[in-house]
């Protein structure tokens, strides 16, 4: 299987921030931001893999800076490690002030995707190589990354196992 370079999975997406779109302090919603997210990681996923895939964790969002109605919001995502069927994706938010043209980080994430088969069941994806100083760097630090993910699952698993699904009410 031939690997592919991050920038053949990356994804822009730049939209406005509307009334709608914010809480009670006037910032977008954190909510609101995560399903974005969410969403243009799947599309790097997919365009890594060339398959169906499944968010399996998202391992962080970072909250940087508040993004208000007179930023436009620019989500950048890109495949940055795999392991075997598993997919590292890496999303930036930069909010731009759209009357000074002032950039900043707002948010960044880390989310985890599974590549599928017509069965549902996880398949080989591409290694992925990483060519910019960020590439390299998220690169280069993603397999502590990924071994803090495996040892969380394997907690919340722990906890699956001890914690009840009885009615709260009865």
């Amino acid at each position: 299987m031939k690997a592919k370079y991050c920038k053949e999975s990356r994804v822009v997406r730049t939209s406005r921030v509307f009334p709608n779109d914010v809480n009670n302090h006037n910032t977008l919603f954190g909510g609101r931001l995560m399903s974005d997210l969410d969403q243009v990681a799947s599309i790097s996923a997919a365009r890594h893999s060339r398959s169906e895939c499944v968010t399996a964790s998202t391992d962080s969002v970072d909250f940087l800076h508040p993004i208000r109605p007179t930023d436009s919001v620019c989500f950048e995502s890109y495949v940055s490690w795999t392991g075997r069927s598993s997919m590292e994706v890496f999303v930036k938010i930069i909010a731009e002030d759209l009357k000074s043209g002032e950039r900043k980080i707002a948010a960044t994430a880390l989310l985890t995707f599974v590549a599928l088969d017509h069965l549902k069941r996880p398949i080989q994806v591409p290694q992925v190589i990483p060519e910019t100083k960020e590439e390299k760097k998220l690169h280069e630090t993603a397999p502590e990354r990924a071994r803090i993910r495996k040892e969380r699952k394997q907690k919340s698993q722990e906890l699956a196992e001890f914690i009840t699904t009885n009615q709260p009410w009865k």
